[in-house]
């Protein structure tokens, strides 16, 4: 980041801004698409400032609105989001089954193997103290969980497959 890209630090400042939670009407968020798809654009150079942001992001709705951002670039294909783990894993423990629903789709896209057990903690925390009275955490969750123990197979089934025998 050694040109300051005064575009995406102005987009980056504004997130929160505009985010709507679910409600009776609705059962997901709604953000600024605009904003978000002018950081999307931006990849890999739109990161240091995002990870900056959520390291200080102290509402859920900023919170919320970096990490859909995140979200949609991975779903983008930019590079470089599963190194933000360190950042994200400061929400690893917030109860709020929005937040919960937005990092369980990152750590399902990135795999970091760090994000496993509070996958799983966030999982046993939403099935014995369920707390969205509009959606089901526990889908994205679980989805997350088993999209890492797929992973995890493949990687066991490769590594039979391509045992030596002595």
């Amino acid at each position: 980041m050694t040109e300051i890209n005064y575009k995406i630090q102005n987009n980056v400042s504004q997130l929160g801004q505009g985010v709507s939670f679910p409600n009776a009407q609705r059962n997901y968020c709604t953000f600024n698409e605009q904003r978000t798809n002018e950081l999307v654009n931006a990849k890999e150079e739109a990161l240091p400032y995002i990870d900056t942001f959520l390291k200080t992001a102290n509402t859920e709705e900023q919170v919320l609105d970096g990490l859909q951002v995140l979200d949609k670039m991975l779903d983008n294909g930019v590079k470089g989001i599963d190194k933000m783990y360190p950042s994200l894993s400061r929400f690893n423990n917030v109860t709020s089954p929005n937040v919960q629903v937005m990092l369980a789709g990152i750590y399902r896209k990135t795999l970091v193997p760090d994000a496993f057990g509070p996958l799983n903690k966030m999982m046993l925390r939403q099935t014995f103290m369920p707390n969205s009275p509009y959606f089901d955490p526990t889908e994205e969750i679980g989805g997350a969980i088993m999209e890492y123990l797929k992973n995890q197979a493949v990687i066991n089934t490769s590594l039979i497959n391509n045992k030596t025998e002595i």
